[in-house]
């Protein structure tokens, strides 16, 4: 059962899970809670069997023909650290952008501190979106790796992936997404949207449990170990074994993270994308209809509907970020996320650097009404 609290921080993490989430947490401690092993006990066979069926059931998911290229992690930054650590050399050049949360931003700028890689940070326009063109431009002999967020968890604003995936194509560069704030929402096929590396939460719009996230790992990739440990099943190789998953999962997996992973994923399949994106989008664009005309807020970034998710940056007259996050949250029981959002640069650019801004995020499981209590609730705020 839901608490009182008026949920709007979805683009942190989804809440609440849908009711097969849960069962399959419980249903899996109790019944399977075993160190999966393809040689072991018949719990532990269960256990394994569960693992890959969940594998089997993403890589259908994101268009990808081999299951063995899903590898599950921490969360989305340990998805993001594998990929750009398992692929750039010393000496390689990097493409980001100004919109990237720290979880991209903070390993590249590391590396370049460093002295091992050199990094370009691509600007976005006043709307939220990066133009493909200015990736070319920044385009040297040197570059590997072009890191790009699939949609922006400040703004909201999708990114043309698809132009940025041909222009990697076309100069032979691997091509990385950071699907944080889309997988769950937004159809992305890997093999047919030209994406190298595909790293994504299970918490966010998969529906899952904090704790696990997933790498997907295209057939041009070949990332080296990140971790060495236990495989499960080869014991005798000196070192990592070499075949996926296997090189990038050393150690025990979060059996139950992946158990409730799959239930949530197997509810996204149910409801469809198109009614999730739908839901979302009509909550968002119910919000900022609300507010868009009204002076004591300032909102940011693009608010054609077409091209983003359900996710809304604001500033309201007289208040700092801060401020007004706290006021919803202990006068009005709303819960949204002020501050910078982990994407430094972004707000920088913005101007809303260092108070940052509220953010509202709508999830599946919100409703319009929710969003008129919010709407009341910013619009007395603002009355002072």
């Amino acid at each position: 059962m839901r608490s009182d609290i008026l949920y709007l921080d979805n683009a942190a993490t989804s809440y609440p899970k849908p009711e097969s989430v849960y069962s399959a947490l419980a249903d899996f401690l109790r019944t399977d809670g075993a160190n999966p092993g393809r040689a072991g006990h018949r719990m532990a066979v269960r256990a394994e069997k569960s693992i890959e069926e969940t594998r089997v059931l993403l890589a259908q998911f994101f268009g990808i023909s081999s299951p063995h290229r899903v590898i599950f992690t921490l969360n989305t930054t340990d998805s993001l650290n594998i990929g750009i650590k398992g692929t750039v050399k010393d000496g390689d050049h990097v493409i980001t952008s100004l919109l990237e949360h720290n979880s991209v931003s903070r390993p590249l700028k590391q590396l370049e501190q460093d002295g091992r890689i050199t990094l370009t940070q691509v600007p976005f326009s006043q709307a939220g979106f990066i133009d493909p063109g200015d990736i070319e431009k920044a385009i040297s002999p040197r570059t590997r790796l072009i890191v790009l967020t699939h949609a922006s968890n400040v703004l909201g604003t999708v990114q043309p992936i698809r132009e940025v995936a041909k222009i990697a194509r076309e100069h032979d560069l691997l091509f990385l997404v950071d699907a944080a704030q889309t997988a769950g929402v937004l159809p992305i096929q890997m093999e047919e949207d030209q994406i190298d590396l595909l790293a994504l939460p299970g918490h966010k719009a998969m529906l899952g449990p904090t704790g696990v996230g997933v790498l997907v790992v295209g057939e041009r990739s070949s990332l080296s170990a990140w971790r060495e440990g236990g495989t499960g099943g080869d014991s005798s190789s000196p070192v990592q074994p070499g075949e996926l998953p296997y090189r990038l999962e050393g150690g025990t997996p979060n059996t139950v993270g992946i158990a409730g992973l799959r239930a949530g994923v197997e509810f996204v399949v149910e409801e469809t994308l198109a009614r999730i994106q739908g839901h979302e989008t009509r909550l968002l664009g119910r919000l900022i209809e609300a507010l868009k005309d009204d002076p004591r807020f300032q909102l940011y970034g693009s608010q054609d509907l077409n091209r983003r998710v359900a996710t809304l940056t604001l500033t309201v007259a007289g208040y700092t970020a801060p401020e007004a996050g706290a006021i919803l949250d202990e006068a009005f029981h709303i819960a949204v996320r002020p501050g910078l959002h982990c994407a430094p640069y972004a707000h920088r650019s913005l101007g809303t650097f260092p108070d940052g801004a509220i953010r509202i995020s709508a999830g599946f499981f919100n409703t319009e009404e929710e969003i008129d209590r919010c709407v009341v609730a910013l619009k007395e705020i603002a009355a002072g």
